[in-house]
């Protein structure tokens, strides 16, 4: 397949052909890698922890299965106590719970008929389990069903291999790089793969130089160069031999200060 991107890259966007002989390529097709429940039980239990913690609490819960990966009846009958005793926290047992409803129902279909199934159709069925988000199903399919036209805009590090490639000031709006990547078509999973690889490239000094000027595109600057607001006036902090100015008096109170100042004269 690498030839195969490799020409067709070399018709729609030189930027990524110069990249695709210096990364591995993207592996279209399927991968036996665990079934899509599990995947995404262990989508969940990963879910904003390191990957040491996780591997730990997903150990635990395939302890607590007698060995293997709970299948959804297993893992609808396990206590939340058990589930909280391996780290989960009770979001994640909820998450956890509604996803093996959804396989036991056939809300989420078993892999054979998902596989079947196109990919905006899989994602819907994905994401109306609780805790799936569109770009957990995303990658569900790039690295799962290896289907090679995905375009996750909105990872993070897509955009970021996409600035540094491209040579753009800031990061492509998510939007943006989405109606980008219609030239992609219909390989968009391996033009995001090679935006991830741009990313190491550019660690390794291997990224090649972008010729000519970057894409009109919609960017977002870093902070640090973002224009600013200009700043409210700030106001002079009181100090040693400084007075601040007084502030306005009423009628009555500038009276009764003149009063005063008649007295003691």
């Amino acid at each position: 397949m690498k030839k195969v991107f490799a020409a067709h890259f070399a018709t729609v966007d030189p930027v990524v052909a110069s990249i695709v002989p210096l990364a591995d390529h993207y592996p279209v097709g399927l991968r036996d890698d665990g079934t899509v429940f599990e995947i995404l039980a262990r989508s969940i239990a990963s879910q904003q922890l390191s990957g040491v913690v996780a591997g730990k609490i997903i150990n635990r819960l395939i302890e607590s299965g007698g060995g293997t990966f709970p299948d959804p009846a297993r893992l609808m009958a396990l206590p939340p106590e058990t589930l909280r005793a391996a780290g989960f926290s009770f979001a994640k047992i909820a998450a956890l719970k509604d996803l093996a409803a959804h396989a036991l129902d056939g809300r989420l279909p078993d892999d054979a008929t998902l596989g079947a199934m196109d990919d905006e159709a899989i994602i819907e069925r994905c994401t109306a389990v609780r805790g799936i988000g569109r770009w957990t199903a995303q990658m569900l399919l790039m690295f799962h069903f290896g289907r090679p036209d995905v375009m996750p805009a909105d990872d993070f590090g897509v955009r970021n291999g996409f600035r540094l490639a491209y040579g753009l000031k800031g990061l492509p709006k998510p939007k943006a790089l989405l109606a980008y990547a219609e030239r992609w078509k219909p390989y968009r999973s391996a033009g995001a793969w090679y935006m991830w690889r741009a990313v190491e490239l550019h660690r390794e000094g291997r990224l090649p130089p972008r010729a000519g000027r970057p894409p009109r595109i919609q960017i977002v600057l870093p902070a640090a160069v973002s224009p600013a607001k200009p700043a409210a006036p700030r106001k002079k902090a009181a100090g040693k031999g400084r007075r601040t100015a007084a502030k306005p008096r009423s009628g009555t109170k500038r009276l009764l200060s003149k009063a005063a100042r008649a007295l003691r004269q």
